[in-house]
C-alpha cells in the first residue's frame, strides 16, 4: 500500500518508472487531425500517472493527468521530462536538433513581445502567449526563463 502523500517525481529515477503510450483515437477535418494517445507512467511500487495527451499539427499536450497518490506542483513541473521523449517517438513528433537554442530565441522572444506589451499598456502575458502560440502556463515559463537569462528585469520581490 501507498503511505505516501505525493508521488515525489523528482525524487524518482528514470530507471524506476515505465512509461507507456496507446493511440486512443483520432479525428479528421479536412487535410488536419488531431490524435489522441492513452499515457501511462508506472513504479514498482504501485504509483501512477495516466495522462491523456492530445497531438495537433503544432504540438503535443496533455489534456487530462490523474497520478495516485496525487502530484504535487512540483511533480507537474517534471512531469514533462518522464513524458517528452516516450510521446515524441509515439506521437511521430521528431526530436528537435538544436532545441536549446530555439529555447533561447524564444527566451529572447518572448522577453521582446513582454516589453512591447508593457509599453503598450497591454497584458505581457497575454502577448508572449500570442506570439509564441503556447498557452498561460507556457508563456510564463518562457517569461521565467528570459528573466534568468537576464533578458527581463527580476520580478518584485515580496515581502
Amino acid at each position: 500500500m501507498l503511505e505516501a502523500f505525493f508521488l515525489n517525481l523528482s525524487g524518482r529515477r528514470p530507471a524506476d518508472g515505465a512509461v507507456s503510450v496507446r493511440p486512443a483515437w483520432e479525428v479528421r477535418e479536412g487535410d488536419g487531425a488531431m490524435s489522441w494517445f492513452d499515457v501511462r507512467l508506472e513504479f514498482a511500487d504501485g504509483a501512477y500517472v495516466e495522462a491523456l495527451a492530445v497531438r495537433s499539427a503544432r504540438t503535443v499536450s496533455l489534456e487530462d493527468v490523474r497520478a495516485c497518490p496525487a502530484l504535487s506542483l512540483d511533480d507537474l513541473a517534471v512531469l514533462a521530462d518522464w513524458l517528452e521523449e516516450p510521446l515524441a517517438e509515439s506521437c511521430g513528433v521528431p526530436r528537435r536538433p538544436g532545441a536549446v537554442e530555439d529555447g533561447e530565441r524564444e527566451a529572447g522572444l518572448a522577453a521582446r513581445e513582454y516589453r512591447a506589451a508593457q509599453e503598450r499598456g497591454t497584458d505581457p502575458v497575454l502577448a508572449v502567449m500570442n506570439a509564441t502560440g503556447r498557452d498561460r502556463r507556457g508563456a510564463l515559463r518562457l517569461i521565467g526563463r528570459a528573466r534568468d537569462a537576464g533578458l527581463l528585469t527580476p520580478r518584485h520581490t515580496r515581502h
